[in-house]
C-alpha cells in the first residue's frame, strides 16, 4: 500500500516534467510527417467515417437510443475508446523503449506510463470537440448531467495509469506480453459497447450484465449517458459496477506498482 501511494505522488511530485516530455514525444514521433501532429486528429476521423459507413450505413444499424441518432451516439462512444486503446498500448512500451532515457535525466521511471497518457489526451479533447459538434447538429443540447463527465474522465485516468504501470512492468518482464495486449484490446473493442446498444441487443440478460463489468464499457458508456442525460451514477445499476470498478483498478495499481517497484533497479539490464 505504502508503494502504490509512494509513486502515485511520484506523478504530481513530476507532473511539470511529464507535461514536457509529452509534448516533446508528440513532435518527435509525427517529426519526419508532412502534415506533423494532424494526424493525431486525422486517423481517428478516418477510423470514424469507416465504422460510421459500415455499422451506420451498410448494416443500416437503427437508433441505438430513443431519439438520439447512430451517428453521435457511436462518436461519443468511440472517442474514449480510441484513446484508450492507443493509451494502453503505448504505456505498455513506455518504459521498455525509453528506461535508457531516465538513466541520463533525473526522473522516476513510473512516470513514463503517465507521458503517453498525457500525450494522447490532445487528439481526446478534439474528438470530444467534434462530438459535441455532432450533438449540436443534431439538436441536443448540454444539460447538468454533462457534469458527471469530469467524473468518468477521471475514472479514465486512474483505469489508464493502473494499466500503464502494470503493462509497462510485465511488458519488460514478459516480451510476449505485448502481441498478447493487443489481441486483448482487439476483443474489447467489440465487448465495450463501441459499435452498439447491449441493452437494445438481443444479448441475454446475464450476458448484458456481465459485459457491463467490463471496465472499459464503465468508462464508455458512462461519458456516453453523461452526455445525453441518461442516467446519474449512484443509481442501481450503475452504483454496483462503480464498485467492481474501482476494485478493479485499485488491485490491477497494486499489483502494478508492487511489480514496478519490485524491477525497477533492474530495469536496464532485463531490457
Amino acid at each position: 500500500m505504502h508503494t502504490m501511494f509512494q509513486i502515485i505522488s511520484e506523478q504530481f511530485s513530476n507532473f511539470k516534467i511529464i507535461q514536457r516530455m509529452s509534448k516533446f514525444d508528440d513532435k518527435a514521433t509525427y517529426q519526419s510527417h508532412y502534415l506533423g501532429l494532424a494526424w493525431e486528429f486525422l486517423n481517428p476521423l478516418i477510423q470514424i467515417g469507416i465504422y460510421y459507413l459500415v455499422f451506420g450505413v451498410a448494416l443500416c444499424r437503427g437508433d441505438p437510443m430513443p431519439g438520439v441518432p447512430y451517428l453521435p451516439w457511436m462518436v461519443l462512444g468511440i472517442t474514449p475508446w480510441l484513446y484508450m486503446n492507443k493509451t494502453v498500448l503505448d504505456a505498455s512500451k513506455s518504459v521498455y523503449q525509453q528506461v535508457g532515457l531516465v538513466s541520463k535525466m533525473k526522473f522516476p521511471v513510473s512516470v513514463l506510463p503517465s507521458i503517453k497518457i498525457v500525450g494522447n489526451l490532445a487528439s481526446f479533447w478534439t474528438m470530444l470537440a467534434f462530438s459535441i459538434f455532432l450533438m449540436f447538429c443534431n439538436h441536443m443540447m448540454p444539460t447538468f448531467s454533462w457534469i458527471q463527465f469530469l467524473y468518468y474522465f477521471v475514472c479514465m485516468i486512474a483505469l489508464m495509469y493502473a494499466l500503464g504501470i502494470f503493462n509497462s512492468t510485465v511488458t519488460v518482464l514478459i516480451r510476449d506480453w505485448q502481441i498478447t495486449l493487443q489481441s486483448i484490446l482487439r476483443m474489447l473493442f467489440y465487448m465495450s459497447g463501441v459499435l452498439f446498444n447491449f441493452a437494445t441487443s438481443n444479448f441475454p440478460a446475464i450476458l448484458i450484465r456481465i459485459l457491463e463489468l467490463n471496465p472499459f464499457y464503465y468508462i464508455i458508456n458512462g461519458m456516453r449517458e453523461s452526455m445525453l442525460n441518461r442516467g446519474w451514477v449512484w443509481q442501481e445499476p450503475n452504483l454496483t459496477i462503480t464498485i467492481v470498478f474501482w476494485m478493479f483498478v485499485f488491485i490491477v495499481m497494486a499489483v502494478g506498482t508492487f511489480l514496478h517497484n519490485k524491477f525497477r533497479a533492474n530495469f536496464v539490464d532485463l531490457i
